[in-house]
């Protein structure tokens, strides 16, 4: 039987609305903890975990529990509520560390690192072990179609994500650990593309077994890790096929075929991470046939490429993607969607991430023939003008800038889609539920 591995018996949430918050206060509150929170805002996640019986509190008020638990969106030098916390003596915890003594107490832990398709991986794992009969614990940064965020369904295993920010992945040490791949971003905590590299294999290092990309830098450098990829790797995609937006392989173990994989989500970025999963699973002693019914059975996670309604009668379509990268891969599957054109809109995520790769987002939303660009979301940060949406729009000759839903619809429409069109909306922030506001 799981035993928390915490050094209290109740805690108090500050950004319990949060996709990782929210269900690290489900797991502490399922197995006996006492626990409440607040928030700034209602959300689907606040509203679940208080249909589980957890109170939850939009806006500030006393803490009388004697342990703080706060995301990552908070400074504990300034916050107000947690400054008050630490005068009082109370114990405080980064989301990272909580996560850390989560999966302390898990005899197994295999956990999912990478700046980009992080959420996907995982959910592919999850997926696996379910339809393996394995007894499961899965933390999500996003919400699966079929598991949501968060997932109890066995206490021998604990899936989760590894992030990167802050470099909170250090906190975990895992059994197995992924790296899906390496990227600058989080400029406002890595200056160079070598911080990140070095993050990452400290990250490695914490992990019994490794599994990289060698299809990414990082892999290169860690030879003794087992690898995956379309173009090397111990456990690799042969006969890839692309059909319509999805695709097909047959993955090779030492260069023996052993299955062949049809994929339910489109994009080729995800042969990356079902390959991932894959070797992941085989490791921890799956056969190849499991992993493939689990790797099938997966349908996607909201906003990944999710389709959410029409707007004037064209599809529209929601990404995640915030990084030149992603929208990049993004607007290529967009593309084999549809014969007609693909109307773009973006919303820029921080203000240090827009200004500092710059450059990046400026050739490849270049390419972007039709071109919105919503407000920035701040997130964190205070306002920037060199890295705003409007800053990023006046580099880019073709985009447009809108401010509000009312507008973006109204632009949108002007532009007359039609069924034939795909509008490809792509961003981290609040775009996703302004976009829905705004559906047919």
């Amino acid at each position: 039987m799981y035993s928390p591995h915490t050094p209290f018996s109740e805690c108090y949430f500050v950004g319990i609305g949060g996709v990782s918050m929210s269900a690290l206060a489900l797991f502490l509150h399922e197995h006996g903890l006492k626990v409440r929170g607040c928030d700034q805002h209602e959300s689907t996640f606040t509203e679940k975990v208080r249909a589980a019986g957890i109170p939850v509190r939009i806006g500030e008020e006393e803490i009388t529990e004697g342990a703080v638990v706060y995301t990552g969106a908070a400074d504990p030098e300034t916050h107000p509520q947690l400054l008050s916390a630490k005068r009082a003596g109370k114990t405080l915890l980064s989301r990272a560390e909580l996560l850390g003594l989560v999966a302390d107490g898990f005899p197994h832990v295999l956990s999912v690192a990478g700046c980009h398709g992080k959420t996907t991986c995982t959910s592919m794992l999850a997926h696996i072990f379910r339809e393996g009969g394995r007894g499961f614990t899965c933390h999500i940064g996003g919400e699966d179609l079929d598991l949501g965020n968060y997932a109890c369904e066995g206490e021998d295993y604990f899936i989760t994500e590894a992030c990167e920010f802050r470099r909170s992945f250090l906190h975990l040490t895992s059994e197995t650990g992924i790296v899906l791949n390496t990227d600058l971003d989080h400029t406002d905590c890595y200056p160079s593309r070598a911080s990140v590299l070095s993050a990452y294999a400290a990250f490695a290092a914490r992990c019994r077994r490794a599994i990289v990309n060698e299809d990414d830098p990082l892999g290169r450098t860690l030879p003794h890790a087992a690898s995956f990829g379309i173009h090397g790797g111990d456990y690799r995609a042969a006969d890839l096929r692309g059909e319509g937006e999805r695709y097909s392989f047959t993955v090779t173990e030492g260069g023996a075929p052993l299955v062949r994989i049809r994929l339910r989500v489109p994009g080729r970025v995800h042969v990356y991470n079902a390959l991932a999963a894959f070797a992941a699973a085989r490791l921890s002693g799956f056969s190849a046939e499991e992993i493939k019914r689990g790797v099938e059975s997966f349908r996607g996670v909201k906003r990944r490429f999710e389709r959410v309604g029409t707007v004037g009668g064209a599809p529209v379509v929601c990404d995640y993607a915030h990084h030149p990268r992603e929208i990049a891969e993004a607007v290529r599957t967009a593309a084999r969607l549809t014969e007609g054109r693909v109307l773009l809109v973006f919303q820029p995520h921080t203000y240090s991430r827009t200004r500092d790769l710059m450059e990046e987002f400026v050739e490849v939303l270049g390419r972007a023939e039709h071109l919105l660009l919503y407000r920035t979301f701040a997130a964190r940060e205070k306002f920037d003008f060199a890295g705003s949406a409007a800053a990023l729009t006046a580099a880019l000759p073709q985009a447009e800038y809108v401010q509000s839903p009312e507008g973006l619809k109204r632009r949108l429409l002007r532009e007359k889609p039609c069924g034939e069109d795909l509008i490809l909306v792509l961003g981290a922030g609040d775009i996703y539920e302004i976009v829905k506001s705004i559906l047919d």
